[in-house]
């Protein structure tokens, strides 16, 4: 796997520090607001939204919603496919959706709209990755790890054709192994 690497963009290390920071940074945005749910993006965001819940100094509720817009390729489709809905009602409540990467920020546009036609008492937008420079659609993101360049990266959530979730750190991965595919 790590053969397959160009680089380590951002460290396990440099990771840790940033997920605390941002715990930190939401635990006091949240200490008087009380009911907080954290719903994560399948897949991409789990190991981030664990880490980030354990960061959080606060009782939290954790759900998952799944969508597709990728597959197997490096460009979102445009076309996204709801896998997964919520099993958590979250009307009244306070909301802060979990995103592993916002690319175009297409699919993140349609989860947030599809969210707040039910109603939470707020909803706020957590990535770890952010890619300013791809961004087609404009969408409020309240808490970033780390804006990045245009590079394709896996690692820490992130995969390619679901390999590369498990490595430690954000790698940039060679070309030739994506366009071998």
């Amino acid at each position: 796997m790590h053969a397959d690497m160009a680089g380590i963009l951002i460290a396990e290390a440099q990771i840790g520090a940033r997920v605390r920071e941002l715990g930190t940074q939401i635990t006091s945005d949240y200490r008087d607001q009380g009911d907080l749910l954290l719903v994560g993006v399948l897949k991409g965001s789990a190991m981030f939204m664990m880490d980030l819940a354990r960061a959080i100094k606060l009782s939290v509720a954790i759900d998952f919603i799944a969508v597709a817009s990728y597959g197997a390729s490096t460009e979102s489709s445009g076309v996204v496919r709801l896998l997964k809905d919520l099993d958590t009602d979250i009307a009244g409540r306070h909301m802060l959706l979990v995103e592993d990467i916002i690319d175009s920020g297409m699919t993140l546009a349609y989860l947030r709209s599809q969210m707040l036609r039910r109603n939470p008492a707020s909803l706020r937008i957590c990535t770890l990755l952010n890619k300013p420079d791809r961004r087609t659609a404009d969408v409020p993101v309240d808490y970033v790890g780390f804006d990045i360049p245009n590079e394709f990266v896996v690692g820490y959530g992130l995969d390619y054709a679901e390999r590369y979730r498990n490595l430690p750190y954000i790698g940039v991965l060679k070309p030739v192994v994506y366009m071998a595919s």
